[in-house]
């Protein structure tokens, strides 16, 4: 792909890698090399989620370095891993749905559009938007069930970090099968689609508004790039026509777009997050039974222990998890495509 990157001087350009489209991959190399890289991805970040899911549920509001203090202290490393097993269950089909789906959406309203004769700019902006909906929703079906299992065995603590986490009812799980078994015993196969619509009304956003401010940002930088340099060559009589930036520099502007657009969309996001969380991990107790949170019940808790403010406890892990998991994904998954190209 070529960006102009001067107005007065259309002969001046830089030469990133091109785009690869859904068609030219090869299919089967591109969804077993995705699951073996994005499973190591997603080992690498499970800490942070963690963090994130126990500070979302604690009714105290508790730094970072004190939560990590006391997992730590009273669960050692494992206690940064529970759950780990079940998400990575959940991993490999939830990855294919949201990579397929987001590259045969992107591919098709991106073509569609540029038919119908808007400008590339407003092309690209929508059908990553587009893609963002369509890929949240398809791997919903899959994560919700595994994000119901594995955010329960997240919180509970041992010892003194039980302390941290507060007064909430927490049902009692050996492993994830065992807390399978209860949440299919005690509400059925509805209980594993709990806080489902939250969740799209949460990671379909989410994901739009992220894969927006990435294409945006990506555009924006190689734009500013591409002016800076031009009026550099200007001035020394050079010609910038032919420039073709090396990988590092590449990776390094995925990376900066990436946890631009990650920002943005934890800003955005994060209050739905921390009631779909709550409403998939947390019980209320009436006459000694327990029963699902509702919506209303989640938000007149969280109003309860501080308003919007609560909303946003866990933002720093989420931010850091987004930015570290969108800048690994995002250059793993161009390398991935990469790798994945078809032989000519």
């Amino acid at each position: 792909m070529s960006l102009g990157t001067a107005e007065d001087d259309p002969g001046s350009e830089i030469h990133i890698p091109a785009e690869i489209d859904w068609h030219m991959l090869d299919k089967s190399k591109f969804f077993y090399l995705g699951a073996a890289l994005f499973s190591g991805v997603s080992f690498t970040l499970y800490p942070m989620v963690v963090l994130k899911t126990r500070q979302q549920v604690s009714s105290s509001r508790f730094s970072c370095l004190n939560m990590s203090c006391a997992i730590m202290r009273y669960e050692g490393l494992r206690g940064f891993y529970k759950g780990f097993g079940t998400s990575l269950m959940g991993t490999v089909p939830a990855r294919a749905l949201y990579m397929a789906s987001l590259e045969v959406t992107k591919s098709n309203v991106g073509t569609a559009l540029l038919e119908l004769g808007f400008s590339e700019t407003t092309a690209v902006a929508v059908a990553n938007a587009a893609a963002g909906v369509t890929s949240a929703m398809a791997a919903q079906l899959v994560w919700t069930p595994v994000d119901v299992v594995s955010q329960r065995l997240m919180v509970q603590g041992s010892g003194g970090s039980k302390n941290i986490l507060g007064n909430h009812n927490y049902e009692s799980y050996r492993n994830g099968f065992d807390a399978f078994r209860k949440i299919l015993c005690a509400d059925g196969a509805r209980g594993f689609y709990r806080g489902f619509g939250i969740s799209i009304l949460t990671y379909a956003p989410s994901n739009a508004v992220w894969w927006t401010s990435y294409s945006m940002v990506h555009r924006f930088i190689w734009g500013t790039f591409g002016s800076y340099m031009s009026k550099g060559k200007t001035e020394s009589n050079d010609n910038l026509s032919g420039f073709r930036p090396n990988s590092k520099t590449v990776v390094a502007v995925q990376g900066l777009s990436a946890v631009i657009a990650s920002g943005v969309s934890a800003i955005v996001t994060m209050p739905l997050d921390t009631i779909k969380t709550r409403l998939q991990v947390l019980d209320s107790e009436e006459h000694g039974r327990r029963r699902p949170l509702t919506f209303v019940q989640t938000v007149r808790n969280l109003v309860k222990e501080g308003g919007l403010p609560a909303c946003y406890r866990g933002l720093g892990p989420r931010w850091a998890s987004m930015s570290l998991s969108a800048t690994t994904m995002i250059t793993t998954y161009e390398f991935l495509k990469r790798m994945s190209t078809k032989s000519q």
